[in-house]
């Protein structure tokens, strides 16, 4: 693991704030993710439960054990263009 996230926000429903160890920060958009299939993913739908995110290790985690790779998280954001260095905005 390269980077792991320190901060995580509840932007809107299946939306949350990322901030990384190396202080780039994004906001990424979970809606594709949820409406997969896959037991582990069914009980994010519910934004009640999604909004119960928390960090455990550098990494996303929800409480059913479902959790998701901070690298990956974060190739996926820079391929949207959603990460950004705090450094930069200020």
């Amino acid at each position: 693991m390269l980077n792991k996230v320190v901060e995580v926000k509840i932007a809107a429903p299946h939306v949350l704030r990322i901030t990384y160890s190396d202080g780039y920060s994004g906001v990424h958009d979970f809606a594709s993710l949820v409406n997969e299939g896959g037991k582990m993913a069914e009980p994010l739908r519910d934004p009640a439960y999604f909004a119960r995110v928390f960090l455990e290790y550098g990494a996303l985690t929800w409480p059913n054990g479902y959790d998701m790779c901070p690298d990956w998280l974060r190739m996926e954001m820079s391929r949207n263009g959603a990460v950004k260095s705090t450094a930069a905005a200020e």
